[in-house]
């Protein structure tokens, strides 16, 4: 089968009005119309660029007679959470942790996953062929508003925790002027938090910070942590798919250890698998493997975190939590997606249990070096091919790129699905160790 051409592994982006544009959008609608007939639910991020693209979308979907419920500017869990409960499908129009200037579209199953690889090639080959059958004058779709039902999504995200658990923390939040804003608020006010808030005006330019939550652009969430006492500072990227955190002292909580502070606390209460992607840290699976837990490795995105959930679920396997190491993170008995808001009330929910600084918990945890670097090339797959060669008589795992796995140390080289380089990531308990490795890397590629 052909790989995908305009889709990446999470939807399809571009700079608004240069690639990602409203025609691109009406054939998208079009080509989902044809292939999920009945009725479809669309939302965006705050992305100045949202309503032309969502309109052109509407109306590919209207023109093929499905009827299309527009849900507003909201999180795309919250509107995976809807997909799932009222809709044949939907889409979310987002280029989540891209600059200002990007857009695009990721579609969503019925039962609120993102589209696989199989369909989504299905779906690129009805947009490339611009041959989609439209319905006559009288069988057109209808559309409704509905900006309403995002709080059908909080009050779900708010019952999966004990009436006041949040009672006497105090938490500063960032939603970076994007979706969250109409959420994670309220998620933890409702929780019993007080809440303080910057970026939280809903702003398409992001003039507080990109929408990207990096440790340079949460510098002021810092201070508001350190001004107010906060136990907690929380921020999400522009569609809020993802939750990162800073400690007491207004410090960035690295990502893979937040997965395990998670996990560590999901396993204590459920035992099962821990679904990961192939370039998370060792410190997850450590802490996993402590708990009494299996972990089971994917390639690398969201999309394929999922569904190995699913499939695991299907086959009789318990699940217990799945995610990235980068703060999109997977909660089974909530929903089979990334979950910013869940992920924030699931870390008050830590706080209120263990009555101690997130600072200590993050402190006690076991200790490993990541690096993490992009070396560009012409032809990343021969690069791949030629560490396969170079590394042959060792551990090897093919499941994304190579991954070479060592008793005290791994290495995860895998080729960009945008950009013509390759992704290294090499990690150990011991810095030396790591650095030689990544040394020994490059010297193979001949960098």
């Amino acid at each position: 089968m052909r790989g995908k051409r305009l889709f990446g592994t999470n939807g399809v982006r571009g700079v608004a009005g240069v690639d990602m544009t409203p025609s691109l959008a009406l054939s998208i609608g079009l080509a989902l119309g044809s292939m999920r007939k009945g009725s479809i639910a669309i939302g965006r991020d705050t992305r100045t660029s949202g309503p032309a693209l969502g309109c052109a979308l509407k109306a590919g979907l209207l023109a093929t007679g499905c009827d299309v419920t527009d849900c507003g500017i909201l999180p795309t869990p919250a509107l995976q959470y809807l997909v799932r409960q009222h809709f044949d499908a939907g889409a979310v129009i987002t280029a989540s942790h891209n600059p200002p200037e990007y857009n695009g579209v990721k579609v969503i199953e019925p039962d609120g996953t993102e589209m696989g690889d199989e369909e989504t090639i299905r779906l690129e080959l009805r947009i490339l062929d611009e041959k989609v059958p439209l319905v006559p004058w009288n069988a057109a779709g209808r559309e409704y508003q509905a900006c309403h039902l995002v709080h059908e999504y909080i009050d779900a995200v708010v019952q999966k925790f004990l009436p006041g658990i949040g009672e006497g923390i105090t938490v500063a939040v960032d939603p970076g002027c994007g979706a969250a804003c109409a959420t994670t608020p309220e998620i933890l006010t409702r929780l019993g938090c007080r809440v303080f808030t910057i970026n939280s005006q809903m702003d398409g330019n992001f003039p507080g910070r990109p929408p990207e939550p990096s440790t340079e652009g949460l510098l002021p969430l810092g201070d508001l942590v350190r001004a107010t006492g906060a136990s907690l500072g929380i921020a999400h990227d522009g569609d809020a798919d993802r939750a990162v955190f800073l400690d007491e002292q207004g410090r960035f909580i690295e990502e893979n250890k937040e997965f395990a502070l998670i996990a560590s606390q999901v396993c204590g209460i459920q035992k099962g698998t821990i679904v990961m992607p192939v370039s998370t840290s060792r410190v997850v699976e450590t802490i996993a493997r402590n708990c009494g837990c299996d972990v089971k490795y994917t390639p690398v995105g969201s999309i394929y975190v999922a569904r190995a959930m699913r499939a695991l679920e299907a086959e009789g396997t318990l699940v217990a939590f799945g995610g990235e190491g980068n703060g999109g993170l997977i909660y089974p008995d909530h929903q089979y997606c990334r979950d910013g808001g869940m992920t924030a009330a699931m870390m008050i929910a830590i706080l209120a249990k263990e009555r101690c600084p997130i600072s200590e918990l993050v402190a006690a945890m076991p200790e490993f070096h990541l690096i993490k670097e992009k070396i560009r090339g012409k032809d990343p797959a021969a690069m791949i091919e030629r560490l396969n060669s170079e590394f042959s008589r060792e551990s090897i795992d093919r499941t994304d790129g190579i991954r070479i796995n060592r008793a005290d140390s791994w290495a995860l080289v895998r080729p960009s699905g945008t950009e013509p380089l390759v992704r290294v990531i090499v990690e150990s308990p011991q810095k030396e160790t790591a650095d030689l490795f990544f040394d020994e890397i490059m010297q193979k590629l001949g960098k």
